[in-house]
């Protein structure tokens, strides 16, 4: 778990999807599923569509989530696969600052409204805790078929970071990175101290628009928090 006894601490609120990774995973997730079907590429961009709506603000995030997953059509046996391709499309600037990951392991929280079934195996490779891991889990029928997603998570609600990041009463300095709308929110509600909108991977102006700062990579955000760490 993590300690909150130390007032100075500094934790690194990090957000996995288009930030620790390039790709959003459930979007990648369809696109495995629905190899084969003829409406594949449709239903992918139906998808896609959902996300950036999500992402930029637009609309409401529980709702897009449960389309999202309405549109999905995956089993378990696909997370496997996604684990593999997520492997290879780890963003460029967390694989050259591995060492930083690992020795503040215990600071840094992925606070994500993605998958702890593909995230957990992707973060803990590059040194980081499963325990320090929030995100949503999917839910199965019999025969492993993702039919929904826990809703007692409140990463599956509207305002779910802020939901969660409250619930951890966390004492000290909060730095927020990542590149949705979702993460600004931790901000404008007075929890983290600063956003960091990463751009890396993709940059939305809805959401570069009312960071602290725009970092364009992990690099970046090291250099202006710590250059002993960069």
């Amino acid at each position: 778990m993590l300690t909150t006894n130390t007032i100075e601490q500094t934790y690194y609120v990090i957000d996995f999807d288009s930030t620790f990774t390039q790709v959003e995973g459930l979007d990648e997730l369809a696109n495995i599923a629905l190899a084969g079907n003829p409406n594949r590429e449709k239903v992918v961009q139906q998808i896609r569509d959902l996300t950036e709506k999500g992402m930029n603000g637009e609309m409401s995030f529980a709702e897009g989530l449960r389309s999202r997953i309405e549109l999905l059509q995956a089993n378990r046996s696909h997370i496997e696969a996604l684990i593999d391709f997520l492997r290879t499309k780890i963003s460029d600037s967390f694989v050259r600052n591995r060492a930083f990951l690992h020795d503040y392991s215990d600071s840094i929280l992925i606070v994500s409204s993605g998958f702890k079934e593909f995230i957990v195996p992707i973060v803990t490779e590059l040194g980081l805790k499963e325990e320090n891991v929030y995100a949503n889990t999917f839910t199965f029928d019999e025969d492993d078929n993702i039919i929904g997603v826990d809703e007692n998570n409140v990463l599956s609600k509207d305002k779910g970071k802020v939901k969660l990041l409250e619930s951890l009463h966390l004492e000290g300095d909060i730095c927020a990175i990542g590149d949705g709308y979702t993460d600004y929110e931790l901000r404008a509600s007075g929890l983290a101290t600063r956003f960091y909108a990463f751009t890396e991977n993709v940059e939305r102006k809805k959401v570069t628009d009312v960071a602290d700062h725009v970092v364009p990579s992990l690099d970046e955000f090291l250099f202006l928090n710590n250059p002993s760490i960069a």
